[in-house]
């Protein structure tokens, strides 16, 4: 069973990434997920939450009690949820807009400017799918094609083209970090 948590602030589009990553993996990767969501009483500009639980079985427990993967796409969210990471997790992060402290144990940190990745791209609204794709690149608990085809229905389909090329863009930077983590 796999725990994670993607944070930011309201009108990122955090929840749209834990519905996708839902979608994904229990039409087309073949396993079983739930999605909750928090976000405060602000709604847009506060700290918010998508929570999934990905398992191989039926999931008889839809909250997550201690994330091993956490996304954070703003200083709030990350000062808010890195806390409840596990020791041994994975830390993801917006590196123009978080900044983050030495990992503590033996978390594995990695980051990208997924905004500014965006906004190079056209379009601020989409760093969210760029995130989406070194998540589904460095995390490999979702499979790039399963994503994809999760995506209509859940992104407005006037934009789909530029969704997939922010995935796309998110899930190449992923797949370079991995190769040099490795070197």
């Amino acid at each position: 069973m796999t725990e994670i948590r993607f944070s930011g602030f309201g009108g990122q589009g955090i929840i749209r990434l834990g519905l996708i990553t839902g979608k994904a993996v229990s039409l087309y990767d073949n396993k079983f997920a739930t999605m909750t969501q928090s976000f405060g009483p602000e709604a847009r500009g506060s700290a918010c939450s998508s929570q999934v639980v990905i398992s191989e079985e039926r999931v008889l427990y839809p909250y997550i009690t201690r994330p091993e993967i956490l996304v954070s796409m703003s200083q709030e969210a990350y000062d808010k949820y890195e806390p409840d990471l596990r020791e041994d997790g994975l830390l993801i992060i917006d590196n123009d807009l978080v900044k983050s402290t030495a990992p503590r144990g033996s978390i594995r940190l990695f980051s990208i400017p997924s905004t500014r990745f965006a906004e190079e791209l056209g379009n601020r609204i989409i760093g969210n799918l760029v995130m989406l794709g070194f998540f589904t690149a460095v995390s490999k608990v979702v499979s790039p094609e399963a994503i994809k085809k999760a995506l209509p229905g859940l992104v407005p389909s006037r934009f789909m083209d530029l969704n997939v090329k922010a995935f796309d863009k998110g899930y190449d930077y992923g797949l370079e970090v991995l190769d040099k983590a490795k070197s």
